[in-house]
């Protein structure tokens, strides 16, 4: 009896974008990664028509860009390119933090609380922690009650897929970035938006101080 190879289910466009985004967000498909049609299709059991939908959804957003003679390709971010990204961070989670200050219900403020907690139990596991560090970001854009501010930081959370690893699997880091959040609930729990912005600032920029670490493969 001869088996049969599966053949690549069919999917659509939108659930071949959340593979690739990804893909590329984890570094499964790092930067400069030629991306081919039918290699992805055989790669995630999708058909081609999806993953082309999704390359071009991708390529608008800046995540896929084509080159000369490679075609699509994983795209990269120069040293300007982030420093302007975490620059607009600062300015926009700061702003976020201050509007959750004023807005986030005591429900909210006590989910932010039992983050932080949770957080300090997943130290040695850096992966975990900067999924969990995307949800508490999250979470303070929902608290903040501003649709177009949320908007803006969730395409910004896209362009960071670009970013090479994570900032929290540098030694210290981890420990250093959950008591910054603290600090940021802290006083959103207080409701002092000045304070709340400052700290979700202090956060963004520490931040970057690694990820320059890191793309000069420093620690």
């Amino acid at each position: 009896m001869v088996t049969k190879t599966p053949r690549p289910s069919r999917s659509s466009g939108s659930e071949a974008y959340d593979l690739l985004l990804e893909a590329i967000d984890s570094g499964a498909l790092p930067a400069g990664t030629r991306l081919r049609e039918a290699e992805l299709a055989e790669r995630f059991r999708i058909s081609r028509t999806p993953v082309r939908e999704a390359l071009k959804r991708l390529e608008a957003q800046g995540l896929v860009l084509h080159e000369p003679h490679h075609g699509a390709v994983v795209a990269s971010l120069d040293y300007g390119q982030m420093a302007e990204l975490y620059h607009m961070r600062e300015v926009l989670e700061g702003t976020a933090a201050g509007l959750a200050a004023t807005h986030a219900t005591a429900t909210e403020v006590e989910i932010l609380r039992e983050m932080v907690e949770r957080d300090r139990g997943l130290l040695a596991d850096p992966a975990a922690l900067a999924a969990t560090n995307r949800a508490f970001h999250r979470q303070i854009r929902l608290s903040a009650r501003n649709r177009f501010l949320n908007a803006t930081l969730e395409n910004m959370r896209i362009s960071l897929a670009l970013l090479a690893g994570t900032t929290l699997a540098v030694p210290k880091r981890g420990a250093e970035s959950v008591e910054e959040h603290a600090a940021i609930m802290a006083a959103i729990e207080a409701r002092d938006a000045a304070g709340a912005e400052a700290a979700a600032r202090r956060h963004i920029r520490n931040a970057f101080k690694v990820r320059i670490g890191l793309e000069h493969g420093g620690g």
